[in-house]
């Protein structure tokens, strides 16, 4: 069934504000697939804030067209499926997760901002920790001199503690 032109100008100006809002759009060919392993695909794509969305090829270039994505209309070809997401990391491991279980999910490729990525690249992305990860790991980098610092300083009265026990115990024991 063909879409009507209003229909067509709603799908791209959906797209477009979707991607008006991304960091990334990733590119995989989705030939052969069962409903329920797109259901699937679908859920957590949902999960982890990735838009995904089939569209005719020609839709897809007019929705690129004027955005930092424009230079993706290159791999534009062949039954797709369009993951666009605000995190980069997040919705390329999603997609790469899926292609490892299912052989029919090829990974074409991507952008990011006025960058071209390759299927060799979208899973290198999927292999960086998330947003997340990397922050908590700065949060605890930033925070391990602080600790050290107030161990230290909580070591200084410890020792004098155990400095004063340890001639209390010595003088008990002279006394004895």
């Amino acid at each position: 069934m063909s879409l009507s032109l209003e229909q067509k100008q709603a799908v791209v100006s959906e797209i477009a504000a979707q991607l008006a809002k991304a960091q990334a759009v990733i590119v995989a060919e989705n030939r052969g697939l069962s409903v329920e392993a797109v259901t699937s695909l679908r859920a957590k794509a949902r999960k982890s804030g990735l838009y995904l969305r089939v569209l005719k090829n020609t839709l897809a270039r007019r929705a690129v067209k004027g955005t930092p994505f424009e230079k993706l209309g290159g791999q534009l070809a062949g039954p797709l499926v369009y993951g666009i997401a605000q995190d980069p990391v997040s919705g390329a491991k999603v997609l790469a997760e899926f292609a490892k279980n299912n052989e029919l999910f090829v990974i074409k490729g991507g952008a990011m901002a006025d960058a071209v990525m390759s299927s060799t690249d979208i899973k290198a992305l999927a292999t960086m920790p998330s947003r997340e990860e990397l922050l908590a790991k700065f949060a605890g980098t930033l925070q391990a001199p602080i600790v050290k610092f107030a161990r230290t300083l909580n070591e200084v009265p410890g020792k004098f503690a155990r400095a004063l026990a340890a001639l209390h115990a010595a003088k008990e024991k002279a006394a004895a």
